[in-house]
């Protein structure tokens, strides 16, 4: 699921701040309301590190990351750091862009896309529609973003914290167990979880009441004021080679992503404005 993609980037990123720093450059990656263990998630980058690091011939271990799962601590770390590159899920950039001088650089791309959908799921039958889940329980990972799902996934039409009762959960499977069981009325997930549902042995099937238009799936970013046009340029290039390197493309394969695509910046310029004007 998401953590798949955000693994992936963030093993990618960090070869790529800085050529010939006498310290490691520290890559700060926030993955947003994900059960992942802190551990797990720095080995996991780590080797993903040493792999970009022997393509795009940079010296070993000449690069480091920061890993969270909390918003609030990704905002810490993102002020203390003050990183040249991070990875940020698509809140906390429109959150976070103008402060830290973010730009777009490289978008993953998952079965063909570079962008999304979520989707409210219920039971079959039980509810037709988002406007009758007002005032029930809805759960899943991705309201730790709470923000995010208002403004840009129901752009600006619900607003999450008092149009449900929400049951934030850092495990989707733990969420649709739940609804299986009719512990929560929804389940709102995004494009990678939603995808998965075919593989799950539930007792009831399940619906979509909402879907979202397509949001775009959030890479890397690099901070404007820190970093030069021809670091960017370079680093954007570099993506696309890693997933092509034998070794590199079953690290990409592994972690559920295709291949990384320049980034066409007009494509988050609707989610800026849904975000100015959200509630």
């Amino acid at each position: 699921m998401r953590k798949t993609c955000l693994f992936a980037i963030a093993g990618l990123l960090a070869s790529f701040a800085v050529c010939a720093a006498p310290d490691p450059e520290m890559i700060v990656v926030c993955y947003p309301g994900g059960s992942v263990n802190v551990k797990d998630a720095n080995g996991a980058m780590s080797a993903m590190l040493r792999v970009v690091e022997r393509v795009g011939q940079w010296q070993q271990n000449s690069f480091n990351s920061l890993f969270t799962s909390k918003t609030d601590e990704c905002r810490k770390q993102m002020a203390e750091k003050n990183p040249k590159f991070a990875i940020a899920s698509l809140g906390l950039y429109l959150e976070l862009r103008t402060l830290h001088n973010w730009v777009p650089v490289a978008q993953p791309q998952i079965k063909g896309r570079n962008s999304e959908r979520y989707r409210v799921v219920v039971q079959k039958g039980k509810y037709q529609s988002l406007d009758e889940l007002k005032g029930k329980t809805l759960g899943g990972t991705v309201l730790e973003e709470q923000s995010f799902i208002g403004k840009i996934v129901f752009a600006g039409k619900y607003d999450p914290a008092s149009f449900f009762v929400l049951k934030p959960s850092n495990q989707a499977i733990r969420a649709l167990r739940a609804l299986d069981k009719g512990e929560l009325d929804a389940v709102i997930l995004n494009e990678q979880q939603f995808g998965g549902l075919a593989s799950l042995q539930l007792a009831s099937p399940l619906d979509a009441v909402f879907t979202s238009e397509e949001i775009p799936l959030m890479g890397v970013v690099a901070n404007s004021a820190i970093t030069t046009e021809e670091e960017r340029t370079r680093f954007g290039k570099a993506l696309e080679e890693m997933c092509t390197d034998t070794e590199g493309q079953k690290l990409c394969e592994l972690f559920g992503v295709e291949s990384f695509v320049p980034v066409d910046s007009t494509v988050f310029e609707p989610m800026v404005k849904l975000w100015a004007e959200g509630k």
